[in-house]
């Protein structure tokens, strides 16, 4: 009765909702046949090798056929069931053949892995190819896994020198680490490890940027895996490599030193040839300034990593240049602060180059040797052994900031170094170097300035004149000393050509600034010269006499003297009253001398300048026209000042002889004055002094020290009266040139003052600090503390719109920050 009833009930349904039943009835089947197909071809593709067996080493297996979704259809209408494939082999393939280089390196054996999932494919991966519906192998090469290393096991550091072959191609000298897994000081797949695991296109180019900012290998694609293994196998030297390559190498330099040395005591042993490798690529990379950074932080890391030499002491080696001082020439300046050691002068010209508060002006960096060897100079004159550093409170502390990210939250390493003091908090000291940089670049100048017109002038003459002659090559002081050497009795008189000659110059005109380069030279050397062109005599020609003479060590501008013009006067006009009877015989020569010798209130340098003077004016006298042509302009009152000014000068020993009184009324004839004035005048100098009784053999009047005193007076007014009758040309005014900034400091960082820059610059050499450490730091600084870092904090708002610093005791540095400041 049932069966009945369902029947009954089947027949009460109307007709639409049966079509409506099967049409669902119909897709549920075409779903279900679909889901069959694609459970079906998935285990097929999974078991299916890609090459063949002859290449790989791998069997490969011929593919049964596959129903199409036509055919399946098909089966359903008719009410045939869907035929199976038929099973797979069960067989498992054989190992990947791993293709190695000579030695290479043994990586410990892991378990044969098991069976993989299946993935969908991938065009950038090609792990495989499938071809649906045929049965006959592929014909064409397929794209194959890339061969891992031997065994797959934990990761290994192939050591410097050492080749592997890995991927197809061989990667030369080491110094990286290869295998399945290495963890890194984070606990986290270390970034640097070269693993076997991810695939590897067959193409892919290091010059594109491929990466992030934090690059790890098992996490970038597989073409950008393909350039890191190119550029190694390259040589590491490409200039074009995106730097991200770069630093995915330098990852794994840096964990041997910081990571691996502490935990493996040979792997120290390593450092010479990492150090070496990080200077290479610094020579290739190094306009990165973030690499720039990194690869110095690490090379200080290795350098003063247990040092207990005191490197001051040492030859300073090749640093760069950041926004922070080296840390090695921080710790060699600390250790002298606590020896109470000068410091040495190479070891301040490195700190003045590197510090980044001061930059060198254009002659020092147009002419750097030069420069180097003038600082050491006035260096020694100024200093003598050298700077004496306080010692400071704030300590020395180096922080090693990562750049894998291997060490992403772990503690970043430290090295302390005791009490020695961090130079850097400093400014006194280098200030007192950047006075004696300013001091040596404006010394340097003009032969800066030369050599920028003509660099092929600096081994001329002209480019000698031009520097001090400290400064000479060897072979031409040489020929310096060769010429002192020839100075008989401290003189020496030659043509002007002939000492260009000797000098090995040029034939062409000598000009007044030639000649008065060639000048500044010969006194620098302790050699004077006359004429004194530096005094505004008349540029000689090259057939003209000169006189060459010793110049004893003093006031290299007495010169410009009153007593010494007045001398001077006295000299040409004795000379030309001299010449005018057509004899200047070795008697009147000899009695000028005797008079030079006798004026006590000249200095000795003035008695040397004066009998050259002298030794000059035998060759090249002053005629009396020529004095008389010049004196014209005077009046008559300045005529007899004059006059009796050389009265007076005559018995600037005591004594007037008969001579003497006979050459003063030729002077005053040649004056215009009356000569019957020549004994009223020397009386009236004279009147009340007692007569000398000491010689008999000359009679006259002896000065006191109250009528020297007014000699001296006398002696400055009638050179102020004079002031540059005697002088043949005027010195010409110096030709103006571009001037350069004032100072030495650099523009101020985020716009802070000098003192809130330094104790800026302080705060960047380590991402944290504690509160007592900024206290030592703002102290020796001379800055509060709280209201430094309020400054800062503002400049940096100001300038990034982020913090500087953050949190109370300690203050960490925003590491965002830091990094804005290095680009």
């Amino acid at each position: 009765m049932w069966i009945l009833g369902i029947i009954f009930l089947v027949l009460l349904v109307p007709k639409e909702i049966w079509i409506v039943l099967g049409i669902a009835g119909a897709i549920a089947l075409l779903v279900y046949a679909y889901i069959k197909i694609r459970e079906h071809n998935s285990k097929v593709m999974g078991s299916r090798t890609a090459p063949p067996a002859a290449q790989t080493g791998v069997q490969d297996y011929p593919q049964p056929h596959q129903p199409t979704l036509a055919e399946l259809m098909a089966q359903a209408q008719r009410g045939e069931k869907s035929k199976a494939p038929p099973p797979l082999p069960t067989s498992s393939p054989p190992p990947v053949a791993h293709a190695t280089a000579p030695t290479p390196p043994v990586l410990p054996a892991a378990p044969a892995p098991g069976p993989r999932p299946s993935r969908p494919p991938s065009d950038e991966e090609h792990f495989y190819t499938a071809r649906l519906g045929d049965p006959r192998p592929s014909t064409k090469t397929p794209h194959t896994v890339p061969a891992a290393p031997a065994g797959l096991g934990d990761g290994k550091w192939v050591p410097p020198g050492q080749s592997v072959s890995f991927a197809g191609t061989l990667l030369p000298d080491g110094m990286f680490y290869l295998g399945a897994r290495l963890a890194g000081a984070n606990g986290r797949t270390d970034p640097c490890l070269i693993s076997g695991l991810p695939s590897i296109a067959n193409r892919g180019d290091f010059r594109e940027r491929q990466m992030n900012y934090w690059p790890s290998y098992v996490d970038i694609s597989a073409a950008a895996r393909r350039s890191y293994i190119t550029w190694l196998s390259e040589g590491r030297s490409h200039p074009e490599c995106d730097l991200g390559f770069v630093f995915l190498f330098f990852y794994g330099l840096e964990r041997r030193v910081i990571f691996d040395t502490p935990r493996d005591p040979t792997a120290k042993a390593d450092w010479p040839a990492i150090a070496a490798e990080l200077h290479r690529l610094l020579d290739i990379y190094g306009h990165s300034g973030s690499f720039r950074r990194y690869a110095g932080e690490l090379l200080d890391w290795m350098e003063l990593h247990g040092t207990t030499e005191r490197l001051y002491t040492r030859p300073v080696p090749a640093l760069p240049r950041s926004y922070e001082l080296p840390r090695y020439l921080r710790l060699a300046l600390g250790q002298s602060a606590v020896d109470r050691a000068p410091v040495p002068a190479a070891l301040a010209l490195a700190w003045l180059r590197l510090n980044p508060d001061t930059y060198l002006r254009t002659a020092a960096t147009r002419c750097p040797e030069e420069f180097e060897r003038l600082f050491i100079e006035r260096y020694h004159e100024l200093l003598g052994p050298g700077l004496v550093l306080p010692k400071n409170r704030t300590k020395l502390k180096f922080v090693y900031q990562p750049a894998s990210s291997a060490f992403h939250g772990v503690a970043n390493p430290a090295l302390t170094f005791g009490d020695i003091p961090d130079p850097t908090a400093l400014t006194a000291p280098i200030r007192t170097l950047m006075e004696i940089a300013e001091q040596c670049t404006d010394e340097l100048g003009p032969f800066s300035r030369l050599v920028g017109k003509d660099p092929t002038a600096r081994g001329t003459l002209d480019g000698l004149l031009q520097l001090p002659t400290s400064l000479w090559p060897a072979p031409a002081r040489a020929k310096l000393t060769g010429i002192m050497d020839r100075m008989k009795d401290g003189m020496l008189t030659l043509s002007l050509a002939e000492l260009i000659g000797q000098l090995g110059g040029a034939t062409q005109p000598f000009t007044r600034e030639r000649t008065r380069g060639l000048a500044r030279s010969l006194e620098a050397s302790q050699i004077g010269m006359v004429p004194n062109v530096l005094a505004g005599a008349r540029n000689p020609d090259g057939d003209d006499p000169i006189v060459l003479f010793a110049l004893p060590a003093g006031d290299l501008a007495s010169a410009d003297s009153s007593a010494y013009q007045a001398a001077m006067l006295t000299l040409q006009l004795a000379s030309a009253v001299a010449q005018a009877d057509g004899d200047f015989n070795a008697t009147e020569i000899a009695h000028l001398r005797a008079e030079i010798q006798n004026w006590s209130h000249l200095t000795p340098v003035h008695q040397v300048r004066l009998q050259a003077h002298l030794q000059w004016l035998t060759v090249a006298p002053v005629t009396l026209p020529s004095l008389k042509k010049k004196l014209e302009p005077l009046e008559q009152n300045a005529k007899e000042t004059v006059a009796a000014f050389m009265a007076t000068l005559a018995q600037a020993d005591g004594m007037v002889s008969p001579a003497e009184m006979r050459f003063l009324e030729k002077v005053y004839k040649a004056l215009g004055v009356e000569p019957k004035r020549v004994f009223s005048d020397v009386h009236a100098v004279s009147a009340g002094a007692p007569a000398k009784t000491s010689a008999p053999e000359r009679t006259g009047f002896k000065l006191d020290a109250q009528r020297i005193a007014e000699l001296q007076k006398d002696t400055e007014r009638v050179s102020a009266l004079l002031a540059g009758i005697f002088k043949e040309d005027e010195v010409p005014a110096p030709i103006p040139v571009a001037e350069e900034p004032p100072g030495l400091s650099e523009p101020s960082l985020m716009g802070l003052d000098a003192p809130h820059t330094a104790f800026l610059r302080l705060l960047l050499s380590r991402p944290q600090w504690s509160r007592s450490e900024l206290e030592d730091a703002a102290a020796d600084l001379d800055l509060m503390l709280d209201g430094a870092l309020e400054q800062v904090n503002e400049a940096s708002f100001d300038t990034y719109d982020l913090p500087f610093t953050d949190g109370e005791d300690p203050v960490d540095v925003n590491a965002e920050v830091v990094e804005k400041i290095e680009q």
